[in-house]
């Protein structure tokens, strides 16, 4: 199986270009993408457990890789929630499925969303990116006509970079539209 475009592209560029930048003196100091988290929580899912059931199958349509439910860490009376209950699902993406979403997310989901000026450049202080999505009907994986519900998601890129300037040129080199 071929190596993913944007792999590729990091290997043979983005790494040697870091290194010059930050005067790496290591090749095992150079930040790259360790994995992609992509969490959907549906708090409708207590009332309606069958809601659950087609946020799971369109993470997995998006993620190419089977979801992991997610369940309530503790009870809370006011919304009748019971530790235990599912309440999201939750996909980790390692490896060749994280390089290959990164690309086709940066390059046809990012353009698609409506009104669309880049994203936030806010990062989390350890150089990993997180970001949410409105609505999954961005996704080109996702049919429009069997959706009973538009669907927000938290997506996270997690790096072994060491600070938010190392993880902010790494994403950017990969392709992240940030704004300015």
């Amino acid at each position: 199986m071929a190596k993913p475009r944007l792999r590729e592209i990091y290997e043979s560029d983005i790494r040697s270009a870091l290194q010059e930048k930050f005067g790496y003196t290591n090749p095992m100091m150079i930040p790259m993408p360790t994995k992609i988290v992509l969490n959907m929580g549906i708090g409708k899912a207590i009332q309606n457990p069958k809601l659950l059931e087609s946020a799971v199958q369109e993470l997995e349509k998006i993620a190419g890789q089977k979801a992991v439910k997610t369940k309530a860490r503790k009870s809370i009376s006011n919304f009748k929630l019971r530790e235990g209950m599912p309440i999201g699902a939750r996909v980790t993406l390692r490896g060749e499925r994280m390089w290959e979403f990164m690309d086709r997310f940066i390059n046809f989901t990012l353009p698609r969303i409506r009104d669309f000026r880049g994203v936030s450049a806010r990062l989390s202080g350890s150089g990993d990116y997180t970001m949410g999505l409105k609505d999954q009907l961005v996704f080109p994986e996702i049919e429009y006509d069997r959706v009973d519900e538009p669907r927000g998601m938290n997506i996270t890129f997690v790096t072994t970079a060491k600070n938010d300037e190392e993880g902010r040129e790494l994403l950017t080199k990969l392709g992240m539209p940030f704004r300015s």
